[in-house]
């Protein structure tokens, strides 16, 4: 099944502006759809496709600030940069930092509004990927029984079979049956390979430790 195109979303409560911009990105080969406010953009942006979004910074209701917080929230958290007329450096350093993938002036020349939104594009393509692949190993550890959770979250904190058994209550030789079908189920050999995939997943911290001889 083939991925729907990459949408540009262009918030600004400035008619005129609006369809200047849109025109602009349609010409250049973009797909590009247009707000007049962030909450009719949120309202809109509920499904799961691809995209990224160019924002006016001052916006009456949500301003363009407040639309980046309330993006990283949802479930699609589209790439955003931000288009102003009367920006300060106090506010371009916000949304850098909240992860803007750029913040131009609305005179600023076309061919730097058009590369922004290529790379924000292709950022979007890469954490979309990146999303998919962390929901894909998710499912896999999904697919263990309870009690198999149970002794992973222990080898995850590099314990022994015993220190397991004695913690579980359970007979060390079925501690040791749990971690081979851990093993089998998630397609690893190894502890540390177990570990990393977990980490993967988000189910670990940054810098697990490895038990002598796991």
């Amino acid at each position: 099944m083939s991925q729907p195109q990459p949408t540009v979303y262009i918030v600004d409560d400035d008619a005129s502006f609006l369809a200047a911009t849109s025109r602009l990105l349609v010409a250049s080969g973009f797909r590009a759809m247009t707000f007049e406010s962030a909450s009719e953009l949120i309202a809109h942006c509920t499904a799961n496709v691809p995209g990224c979004i160019v924002a006016d910074l001052q916006m009456p209701g949500l301003n363009g600030l407040e639309l980046q917080s309330a993006l990283a929230l949802t479930r699609n958290p589209l790439p955003i940069l931000f288009l102003t007329g009367n920006g300060d450096i106090a506010s371009s350093v916000r949304a850098m930092r909240g992860g803007a993938e750029d913040f131009l002036e609305k005179r600023a020349p076309k061919d730097a509004l058009l590369d922004a939104v290529q790379r924000a594009l292709a950022r979007d393509a890469r954490e979309r990927a990146e999303r998919e692949r962390t929901q894909a190993l998710k499912a896999r550890f999904e697919k263990l029984s309870v009690r198999e959770k149970e002794v992973l979250a222990h080898v995850l904190q590099a314990q022994l079979n015993k220190q397991i058994a004695g913690d579980l209550a359970i007979n060390e030789r079925t501690v040791k049956l749990h971690r081979t079908s851990i093993m089998a189920k998630l397609g690893v050999r190894s502890v540390m390979a177990l570990t990393l995939l977990a980490q993967e997943a988000g189910m670990t911290p940054a810098e697990p430790t490895f038990p002598k001889g796991q």
